[in-house]
């Protein structure tokens, strides 16, 4: 491991060449042309913005994380607006500020633990005590630590910048926007029943995020084709080996605590098969982590972009994993990526019955009660997952609620037109009638063409209901010939 001021000399070159590796080189044996003075304008604010990055660490070291986080946040600020300018500007090539961006933002997620920067050093212990001065582990507040540390590495460490996580993050902030914010704001309601099964195993929370984007959008009873099931999707046999199954008639899958407490579990287990590589261990939850296992065998260093493990796993498993990575890394940098997530009172509440009803007639009378466009059934059916929304609940009942609404079904839902209207809605009778039996096909009747016949004089006789074109189609004739002997089908007249 290199001692510290040869480290800092590392860190400096390596700073240096991201960002003026481009200035000046020779493409196929000739001069590059030099850039203007509008690129250079725009190359300086880069090199204010890198020279920040280092400022940052510095104040952090010295335990001034608040001025760090100001000249950090004023860093990626003029990184911004130096590269937006950059893609008008002829000459100017964007590239090189993504080397510095991605910096900027691994350094605000936390790399900057420890006496080095990221991915300086070998062997460095992550995890050991901090000497005086610096802002080890210890040093942060319990709610940091647990966003940005995965087995002492911070989340950006393990997140590789890399062209399938850069296509998952476009797809996320275009195509699947709005799955995203529909699961950003459901995991908001379900986040303290699900938020402290992973804190129990030392997880990130963004990482409990991404997996549950992308498995079932924060939908409680969300099934897969492949029979997977609940907020995490868990296959029944995976599911029964954590924990999870038959209770009183209700599957556990569908519980958020107890699907988040078994995934939790599972990830636990396979960062410890896989030696803390996430990659693979995303990998196997999505494809099997006997399949992983035999892929990866003993060289759990593997990246799982490797193609030898990449060319092997399904296109799922491809898509899968860079997606889940996008998802955790846009709920920890969303500003970064001109992504603003709504904000949600996720407060638990509870509402004590004072009339029968069920949650689809509490979602008619709540309406869109505390700004909430597309109405309360999403909230209500997954805070309450073992109630069917259809089945009347009695006086007395105690319903789940976010603790915004307990105000709101006091004053639309116990009495007034609300409620009256939501049970006639709910108790409408819909009138039932046996599906009519399935229309028998036109009878087809026989004939076997006699010396003499013509398509013409069999149809006059037999079939006159029909033309010769229809028959010659159906039994395949051509020019209308028939021959002795040769049976026809017939459509009959009746």
């Amino acid at each position: 491991m290199p001692n510290h001021s040869v480290a800092r000399s590392l860190r400096l070159v390596f700073l240096a060449a991201g960002v003026t590796q481009l200035i000046g080189c020779a493409a196929s044996g000739k001069v590059a042309k030099p850039p203007s003075a509008s690129v250079n304008a725009l190359y300086a604010q880069l090199d204010q913005a890198s020279q920040g990055y280092e400022t940052a660490l510095q104040q952090t070291r010295a335990g001034n994380a608040q001025a760090a986080q100001k000249t950090l946040d004023t860093a990626l600020d003029q990184l911004k607006d130096a590269s937006a300018h950059c893609g008008t500007t002829p000459g100017c090539d964007p590239q090189r500020f993504f080397s510095v961006f991605d910096h900027l933002l691994r350094l605000k997620d936390g790399s900057f633990i420890g006496d080095e920067t990221p991915n300086e050093g070998e062997g460095e212990d992550v995890g050991a005590a901090p000497v005086a001065g610096q802002a080890g582990a210890e040093n942060l507040p319990q709610a940091q630590r647990s966003v940005t540390l995965l087995r002492g590495h911070a989340l950006s460490e393990l997140i590789a910048m890399n062209g399938p996580v850069k296509a998952a993050l476009e797809m996320w902030l275009t195509q699947w926007r709005g799955n995203l914010m529909d699961a950003y704001v459901n995991y908001q309601y379900l986040r303290q029943e699900m938020w402290p099964q992973y804190q129990q195993q030392g997880l990130p929370e963004a990482l409990l995020f991404g997996i549950m984007a992308k498995e079932s959008g924060g939908k409680v009873h969300a099934v897969s084709r492949s029979g997977a099931a609940g907020p995490l999707q868990f296959m029944y046999a995976t599911g029964l080996r954590f924990g999870l199954g038959d209770q009183d008639g209700f599957d556990t899958r569908f519980d958020p605590a107890e699907s988040a407490r078994a995934n939790a579990e599972y990830m636990d287990e396979q960062l410890k098969v896989f030696n803390d590589n996430l990659e693979l261990t995303l990998a196997a939850y999505n494809g099997g982590e006997g399949r992983m296992k035999r892929l990866v065998g003993e060289d759990t260093s593997v990246s799982f972009y490797d193609p030898r493990i990449y060319g092997q796993v399904s296109q799922e498993t491809r898509d899968y994993v860079p997606a889940v990575l996008a998802a955790a890394w846009l709920f920890l940098h969303p500003d970064s990526y001109n992504l603003r997530f709504p904000r949600v009172d996720g407060q638990s509440g509870s509402v004590t019955l004072k009339r029968a009803t069920s949650i689809s007639e509490l979602t008619v009378c709540l309406g869109s009660a505390n700004d909430m466009p597309d109405g309360w059934f999403r909230t209500l059916r997954n805070l309450n997952p073992r109630l069917d929304p259809q089945q009347e609940q009695p006086a007395g009942a105690v319903l789940q609620v976010p603790k915004q609404l307990e105000q709101a079904y006091a004053v639309r839902c116990v009495n007034g037109p609300w409620p009256i209207l939501a049970a006639d809605l709910h108790n409408a009778v819909v009138p039932v009638f046996p599906d009519p039996p399935p229309a028998s096909a036109d009878p087809v009747v026989h004939y076997t063409v006699r010396k003499g016949d013509t398509l013409a004089s069999i149809l006059r006789k037999h079939s006159n209901c029909s033309s010769e074109g229809a028959v010659a189609r159906m039994n395949n004739l051509k020019f209308n010939h028939v021959k002795a002997g040769q049976v026809l089908k017939l459509p009959s007249c009746r």
